[in-house]
């Protein structure tokens, strides 16, 4: 059973090849797709272990993170990201009944 996330820019790192070596010898980050960015302005502007309540990440944040993921998509896949339908939940409820126990 699945039960949080597998393959996911979350758990493992996925760095971009072409830049790696330069990078590296250059005593820089690898360029990645992870959202370690995004959980850095967190851990600057509240601690999210503690804090009942979490800032609302900026939106341009956000923006980026989508658009590393797609990126990150595009790039493994070799396809164009298409866009699922909306509202969210109800698609998920869907793709997910088949596997209810």
């Amino acid at each position: 059973m699945l039960i949080d996330e597998i393959h996911t820019p979350d758990s493992p790192r996925y760095w971009q090849s072409a830049s790696y070596d330069v990078r590296v010898k250059a005593g820089q980050e690898p360029e990645s797709f992870d959202k370690e960015f995004l959980r850095l302005w967190f851990k600057e502007h509240s601690d999210p272990y503690k804090d009942e309540e979490l800032p609302e990440a900026p939106a341009d944040m956000v923006e980026e993170m989508s658009n590393r993921y797609i990126r990150m998509y595009e790039q493994i896949t070799g396809t164009k990201f298409v866009k699922g339908a909306l509202p969210i939940i109800p698609r998920l409820e869907k793709n997910l009944k088949k596997y209810a126990v």
